[in-house]
């Protein structure tokens, strides 16, 4: 039986460990974090990777958690309601479409995987030959696999050992995005507030029931910037923002899950160097200005898994399959970034201005519907931009 080590307890690792199980390989799942992350963002999943979800007899536990949010209010700086929208129409989906948040969804898939998890650990070595990886982890012990994965998002750390610095494929967008917990009280249940002001956006919401509301901040920074800065750099970036941007920042800087870090993709030549290959955010991260990420991880950890199992003892044939088949998945979902970070992240008060008043006259406007199906075409194209082998 194959042994694969697959470093990062994602949507990715998770969905990978679920795939190569069914193909009869013997998988161990690494994860830094001292525990599960429940926490996180609302995300999308949309096209091929509902049809994933679906073959993993998993698409009714993931619909039965939708975030269920109804409305995205955009506000002024006194907290006047300047447009609304409908919340399906604000992040691009279609009907079939599904937002849940992370944490629901990795809790339900590393409920599924049902294998051997090493949490508070992480690789810090690997020595590859022919027949497979020599494994260094942090805690000091040393294992053997036949394959090694790296499913540990953009900073990746086996991509890291085995690729080379973050810097060499590493490219940023020019602006950083910051994601937090905070009180109930400063969002609003299933409605999604929105405060844009020239080159910085917040956003915060409540998900129905839920015991606090999650916060988003996405500021413009230097194109050049990669990686983490201080949290210090978030209130400088939002100095002087009105509505209620101080007690979101005052929020933020208490809360224990910040997450800070500039938007990026990663582009590489290749996912795989002998028995060492790439997957999701760690292979092909498309930033979470794409909104695809989450859709990425689930297609590329069933294409991966089933190029393998096809391609029997020969790894480099069935890494060659996998990134035959994804990669134009992958630039239809990459280019999707830059084209949404024009309309989340606005350069002057004009351009608000003119967002804002489209807005509002689009219910009244003719052929709406065909102005809003336009709107989501190119998400849906890239979401579909694959044909999926056929599960074993």
């Amino acid at each position: 039986m194959t042994d694969v080590l697959i470093s990062g307890a994602g949507v990715a690792g998770s969905a990978l460990v679920w795939w190569l199980r069914r193909h009869g390989f013997r998988p161990t799942i690494v994860e830094r974090a001292p525990a599960p992350r429940d926490g996180g963002y609302k995300v999308d999943v949309r096209g091929a990777a509902l049809t994933v979800l679906d073959r993993m007899g998993l698409a009714a536990p993931v619909r039965a958690r939708d975030t269920g949010m109804r409305l995205a209010r955009f506000l002024d700086r006194s907290g006047r309601q300047l447009a609304t929208m409908d919340a399906a129409l604000f992040g691009g989906r279609s009907a079939d479409d599904v937002e849940i948040m992370r944490g629901d969804l990795t809790r339900i898939l590393r409920t599924a995987a049902d294998v051997e998890h090493r949490f508070g650990d992480s690789v810090t070595a690997l020595h590859a030959d022919a027949d497979g990886v020599d494994v260094t982890f942090a805690r000091g012990d040393h294992r053997r696999f036949d394959l090694v994965i790296g499913a540990d998002g953009p900073h990746s750390a086996v991509r890291r050992l085995a690729f080379g610095p973050a810097s060499a494929h590493l490219r940023p967008l020019g602006h950083h995005i910051a994601i937090c917990t905070v009180p109930a009280a400063l969002g609003e249940e299933r409605v999604e507030l929105l405060h844009p002001e020239p080159g910085r956006t917040v956003g915060v919401y409540r998900t129905a029931g839920a015991p606090d509301a999650r916060a988003l901040f996405l500021f413009r920074s230097p194109a050049d910037v990669l990686g983490r800065p201080h949290p210090a750099v978030l209130s400088g970036a939002f100095a002087g923002a009105g509505w209620r941007v101080p007690e979101l920042l005052a929020a933020a800087a208490d809360a224990p899950d910040l997450y800070l870090d500039a938007m990026s993709r990663v582009r590489m030549e290749s996912w795989s160097t002998g028995r060492i290959g790439l997957v999701g955010d760690a292979a092909y991260a498309a930033s979470p200005a794409s909104g695809q990420g989450t859709s990425l991880g689930l297609v590329g950890a069933y294409v991966l898994a089933a190029a393998l199992a096809e391609a029997g003892g020969r790894p480099a044939a069935g890494f060659a399959a996998y990134e035959r088949r994804m990669r134009p998945f992958v630039a239809a979902n990459q280019a999707l970034a830059e084209r949404n970070l024009k309309g989340m992240v606005l350069g002057s008060a004009g351009q608000i201005r003119f967002q804002t008043t489209m807005l509002r006259v689009l219910p009244h406007l003719p052929g709406r519907e065909r102005m809003i199906s336009r709107v989501a075409e190119p998400i849906r194209r890239a979401a579909t931009a694959i044909a999926l082998p056929d599960a074993a």
